[in-house]
């Protein structure tokens, strides 16, 4: 397309030409300002995501002074300027050519940078299962600073290949010094990829901890347990590590509350008594409903197991507690007993017969004969 326009631009004197060109582009700069990016804006206004408005926002001004810088570009590939008596076509090219695609990609790796950025932020605002927004953003920069050199390095005719050799050496030297934290680092992305878990879930771990995820980072996961204690797990422990998610596919967890009753008692009546005071728990859903079930017969009781739900994970315990006071006062109203394990003993009176094993022996008679040791080599 460039050899089109410079062919079109042959006939022209060198300002001719000029003057044509610098036209041409400020024209189709002002053009694309005023019909395609403001066309995009009022039309990504009527959309319900923030990522098209991002995008609308970030690309307007690199693609106007792309379509501006353009011009000048074309100039310095245009016979007739590069002929003219005014300036080299070596100077041309050096001070209007490489500035001008210089000054395109710089617009357009901020742009892109800034694209990726703005992105991540809505991502985040919206409830992220992981707190990796600023370490993606702050790698994402460093992709960006490096590519836009290389590509201006190279632009401008510079050999990269001993820089790319003596980043290799330095990369070598960087991984096995943090290697830590790089296994940290991949265990991250690990954990998230297999959706193991997200901020807020409550988790157990096979080591024992257990806890309220707050915080995911690129080193490590934060834990809030029950005591209100922080508890910092390495990804990569974590990533080899058997964990158990309490909160997901959901979040309401089933309890499962023990209760012995005496043999003897009315069933029935016991196991709807005992939904009715789990169904009254405010902590208790409604939907599932709560249920007994007969476990087994033990040694001393009817074994049973209420079973009902909470809304989280969190919420067990006191549940527990609650159902446990109220199913105990429910039964001592009604008058059911909770049995416990019972002995029946049987005293005997032996005296009698220690009398008659003594009137049998002999009587005592004479120094009590002495006892050897054989700690002391038998010596009395």
């Amino acid at each position: 397309m460039i050899d089109a326009v410079t062919g079109l631009l042959d006939g022209l004197s060198a300002w001719q030409a000029t003057l044509v060109v610098v036209v041409l582009s400020l024209g189709a700069a002002l053009l694309v300002e005023m019909v395609v990016i403001r066309g995009a804006s009022r039309l990504v206004r009527r959309t319900d995501t923030e990522f098209d408005n991002i995008t609308v926002r970030n690309v307007r001004w690199p693609l106007v002074v792309s379509v501006a810088l353009a011009g000048i570009y074309v100039l310095t590939r245009t016979p007739a300027v590069v002929e003219s008596t005014l300036v080299t076509a070596a100077q041309l090219d050096t001070f209007f050519g490489k500035p001008s695609l210089a000054i395109i990609i710089v617009a357009w790796a901020w742009a892109l940078n800034n694209l990726v950025n703005e992105s991540v932020e809505v991502v985040k605002e919206k409830g992220s299962r992981f707190d990796f927004a600023p370490v993606f953003s702050n790698v994402w920069t460093l992709v960006v600073a490096v590519g836009t050199v290389a590509a201006l390095l190279r632009l401008y005719d510079i050999d990269i290949t001993p820089l790319l050799g003596a980043a290799g050496v330095a990369g070598i030297a960087v991984g096995f010094a943090a290697k830590d934290t790089v296994a940290n680092f991949f265990g991250g992305i690990a954990l998230y990829f297999d959706d193991t878990y997200k901020l807020g879930d409550y988790i157990v771990l096979d080591s024992g901890e257990a806890g309220t995820v707050v915080a995911v980072g690129i080193r490590s996961t934060t834990l809030l347990t029950r005591d209100e204690v922080l508890v910092t797990v390495p990804n990569s422990a974590l990533n080899a590590a058997k964990i158990v998610n309490e909160s997901a596919p959901q979040r309401r967890r089933r309890i499962r509350v023990p209760i012995g009753v005496a043999y003897g008692t009315d069933v029935d009546d016991f196991e709807e008594l005992v939904v009715e005071v789990a169904e009254a728990e405010s902590l208790v859903l409604d939907s599932p409903k709560p249920r007994m079930r007969l476990r087994r017969f033990g040694d001393s009781a009817l074994e049973y197991e209420l079973l009902c739900w909470v809304a989280s994970p969190t919420r067990r315990a006191r549940a527990t507690h609650e159902l446990n006071r109220a199913i105990y006062k429910a039964l001592a109203e009604r008058g059911i007993e909770i049995p416990y394990p019972k002995r029946d003993l049987t005293v005997t009176n032996g005296m009698e017969a220690v009398d008659q094993t003594a009137a049998h022996q002999p009587p005592f008679d004479g120094e009590p004969e002495p006892v050897r040791s054989e700690t002391d080599g038998g010596r009395d």
